[in-house]
């Protein structure tokens, strides 16, 4: 009987997931809506005075997307004094939403990646990942990788779609 070869594994193809490069630490947001009088406007004084009695320990070790869900008009400010209270808390503080700072994590971790293990390889992007936008992270990922390696291809071993190779 022959042995079962796993020629994928053989071929010396590099897999990346687009899951991979998602945060492991939870996502959490705070609205500012919550904080408007009659939602539509933030008023300096109770708004400090939420800023200095909030237990900003609940965020700790978390990535935080500070937003504002209602239409209205917030100070730059204010984003400011909620991020001061959060950096040296949570892990990392940014503007947007829950999906946009994933995204924004995202991108900064395929931008952080050492790439020299990858040059002159043969890379496959796999296709199904439960990250948003996955469009824009296999871009980000063609942008890194493109200049070092040997080729790109999309999706799994038995059905991939050649996308780039050096000439």
């Amino acid at each position: 009987m022959d042995e079962i070869r796993n020629k994928v594994k053989e071929s010396g193809i590099i897999q990346l997931d687009l899951a991979d490069f998602k945060p492991k630490t939870p996502v959490v947001s705070i609205d500012l809506a919550d904080q408007l009088l009659e939602g539509i406007l933030l008023r300096e004084k109770p708004f400090r005075e939420w800023i200095s009695t909030n237990d900003w320990t609940l965020y700790n070790d978390k990535i935080v997307a500070i937003s504002c869900s209602a239409d209205a008009l917030i100070p730059t400010w204010a984003y400011m004094l909620v991020a001061s209270k959060l950096i040296g808390v949570a892990r990392y503080v940014s503007v947007g939403t829950e999906e946009s700072v994933v995204k924004e994590c995202i991108a900064a971790s395929i931008a952080g990646m050492d790439i020299e293990s990858f040059r002159d390889q043969r890379i496959i992007i796999k296709g199904c990942s439960d990250i948003p936008a996955p469009e824009l992270a296999m871009v980000t990922l063609m942008n890194k990788l493109q200049p070092v390696v040997k080729s790109i291809l999309f999706g799994e071993p038995c059905s991939a779609v050649p996308v780039y190779k050096k000439r």
